[in-house]
């Protein structure tokens, strides 16, 4: 062997940004263990594709770490879905942070309320779903011991997560769309029936098919716990086989990803389930900025002043505070087909007119080109609404002291 082809094969000790030129901002392709990149050498100025490989050993299981801190705090996340996973940044090393703990909640044996996101949830809170049902309908007799489920709900959520991460679908879907669960999709779940089809799991590794298999375990006794995961061999090995992921390509294809996440919108939003006991509140005793356009659009005297509903508080006081939420409600909320410059001038005046010794509201009334009628110049109506709940603020502290 020539000495030259040893220098070669010699482990370099310099940057390779000295002898090549990389495009950071194409890539070729990419792989679970990296990107790949154009570069061209500086000497001969020939193209070669680079692959990165990421110096980040725990790169696999930042998920699985982030579930269990959730876990040791016996917090059980309930929501657990690709949507709910986001980088902190743009760089290619960003690290995994789990978010969205609406659904979250301690588990001291209690977890009874069937809320999830289809595709994702496990078939313990579907049997709690199912039994929550014919309770309410009176179908079966409400138990005096009632069906609860654990946190290990969300280990069979990040076996569906990584099935989805490696192939780019879920194990459980339907062909027929619904506003519920359909029937195939539940008894899928139900009985953990997945398939890995050959197209797209040629490919990818028995150790990866493990970890999905013992973690869409149907009894969560037989399903992997978050420290079983993370000591699972998929996790901690060092290498990774160089295959192109079905996943990847699909999320290269922008078209594709923007019809996937369209379905996915509509169909989560029809059958997101929630079970929330709602307490109304009378209506004269309400401050939703929606019902408050409404009534601002009812009949108003000849003398161009709105009725004062009375219910709402006789005292002026009260009623300076509902003109200020009249301009919020009249802002925030554009109602199609009316002259909205025009509405907006009444309800300031309306405001102005028993608001008139208040300094931030004058100040901002200034600033904003009013001339006592109304705006001459064009009104940023967000801003606006956002000083106006200002004052309404430094009102309400300023009554409550007095």
């Amino acid at each position: 062997m020539s000495e030259e082809s040893d220098m070669e094969k010699a482990i370099k000790e310099t940057s390779i940004l000295e002898e090549y030129n990389i495009n950071w901002t194409q890539k070729l392709g990419a792989g679970i263990s990296g990107p790949v990149r154009v570069c061209v050498k500086k000497s001969t100025q020939e193209r070669f594709a680079l692959k990165i490989l990421l110096d980040r050993p725990k790169a696999r299981n930042e998920i699985a770490l982030a579930l269990q801190h959730c876990h040791l705090l016996n917090i059980a996340h309930r929501d657990l879905k690709p949507e709910n996973l986001l980088f902190k940044d743009n760089s290619l090393d960003a690290p995994v942070k789990l978010c969205d703990f609406g659904f979250a909640k301690i588990d001291q044996g209690d977890l009874m309320t069937p809320q999830f996101t289809p595709y994702y949830v496990a078939p313990q809170v579907l049997e709690a779903q199912r039994r929550h049902q014919k309770e309410k309908s009176g179908i079966i007799p409400t138990s005096p011991t009632p069906y609860t489920y654990n946190k290990s709900c969300d280990l069979w959520s990040l076996g569906v997560i990584i099935y989805v991460m490696l192939c780019g679908y879920p194990p459980f879907y339907s062909k027929h769309h619904s506003r519920t669960i359909p029937k195939d999709m539940r008894r899928k779940i139900m009985t953990g029936s997945f398939e890995f089809p050959e197209e797209e799991w040629s490919q990818i590794s028995e150790m990866a098919k493990d970890v999905v298999r013992k973690l869409l375990k149907v009894k969560p006794e037989e399903r992997l716990t978050i420290e079983g995961v993370l000591d699972h061999p998929w996790l901690n090995s060092t290498e990774a086989l160089d295959n192109v992921l079905p996943s990847a390509q699909l999320m290269m294809d922008k078209a594709v990803v923007a019809g996937i996440q369209q379905a996915h919108a509509e169909q989560l939003a029809n059958m997101r389930i929630q079970d929330l006991k709602v307490s109304l509140k009378p209506l004269h005793s309400v401050n939703n900025p929606i019902l408050r356009k409404r009534k601002l659009l009812g009949t108003k005297p000849k003398d161009g002043v709105y009725i004062h509903d009375h219910e709402n508080g006789a005292e002026d006081s009260n009623v300076a505070l509902e003109k200020l939420r009249d301009v919020i409600a009249q802002c925030i909320l554009p109602q199609a087909g009316e002259n909205e410059d025009e509405k907006l001038n009444e309800v300031m005046q309306e405001a102005w007119k028993y608001n008139r010794e208040c300094k931030l509201l004058r100040d901002t009334l200034q600033s904003f080109s009013w001339n006592g009628r109304g705006f001459t110049d064009k009104v940023d109506r967000l801003k606006l609404a956002e000083i106006v709940k200002q004052v309404i603020e430094e009102q309400t502290t300023s009554h409550e002291s007095q």
